[in-house]
């Protein structure tokens, strides 16, 4: 019988415990979804295992084929620059394929009206309520697009209005944003963190949301952000094998 490759989940890593603790909560639920598939999680920085000693003990192992997903929402430096140069030190016997980031994708969408309705609004409410999409932010040109394509695409599903704004690198910042819904005229705002683990970054989104009516948790491991990781695992698992990779 022909193996599944291993899922390797690639989280940033933090100083701030919440954010490998919501890592691992959110790979437990891939776990729960698919049974049979052996998801390892390995992190760039601060926390262990590091993405290099995962892919080690696989080789030790004897594992041959992986998948490398980046615990990430838009394609930025990590996706494109860190995870690469990581992947390319793996032991030369690993045949790992790069997945792509989890955004954007509708069920991105759906996970951040959850965390809404879960933070007290309705759907009724969708029509008197400014949302602020409230992201990590990047000096990366192409990952902010994406948040304002982003923020385009969800006001279209009908909320008051939709406005980005970026913890870091990019303007406007979440406070800004708050004020611009309020001078619009929405009957209430909320902030809808687009990230995916707490830290420093989704603490600043929080500090800028105090004159908002509504803050919602971050995505952590809501279903529908385990479907796109399965969806993404799916995708790469079916593409060639990176011949630079551990060559």
């Amino acid at each position: 019988m022909h193996q599944r490759p291993v899922l390797l989940v690639i989280a940033h890593g933090s100083r701030d415990p919440r954010h490998a603790a919501t890592v691992h909560a959110l790979v437990r639920r891939v776990r729960s979804r698919r049974p049979g598939l052996r998801v390892e999680v390995g992190f760039l920085d601060f926390n262990i295992p590091s993405v290099q000693g995962v892919l080690e003990s696989l080789a030790a192992e004897g594992v041959r084929d992986v998948v490398a997903l980046p615990l990430l929402l838009t394609r930025a430096f990590h996706a494109k620059t860190d995870i690469p140069a990581v992947l390319r030190e793996a032991p030369a016997r690993l045949r790992i394929r790069q997945a792509e980031v989890l955004g954007p994708s509708p069920l991105l969408l759906r996970a951040l009206e959850r965390r809404l309705y879960e933070a007290g609004l309705t759907p009724a409410d969708k029509s008197t309520t400014g949302i602020v999409l409230a992201s990590a932010g990047s000096t990366d040109p192409e990952a902010i697009a994406v948040i304002d394509g982003l923020a385009r695409e969800w006001w279209r599903t009908g909320w008051c209005a939709v406005r980005p704004a970026f913890a870091s690198a990019a303007l406007p910042r979440t406070e800004d944003a708050v004020r611009e819904l309020r001078a619009l005229g929405c009957e209430r705002v909320a902030v809808a963190p687009y990230v995916l683990a707490p830290g420093f970054l989704p603490d600043r989104i929080a500090r800028g949301a105090v004159d908002a009516d509504v803050l919602a948790e971050v995505l952590g491991p809501a279903p529908e952000v385990a479907r796109v990781l399965l969806e993404r695992y799916d995708a790469a698992a079916l593409t060639p094998v990176l011949a630079a990779v551990g060559a």
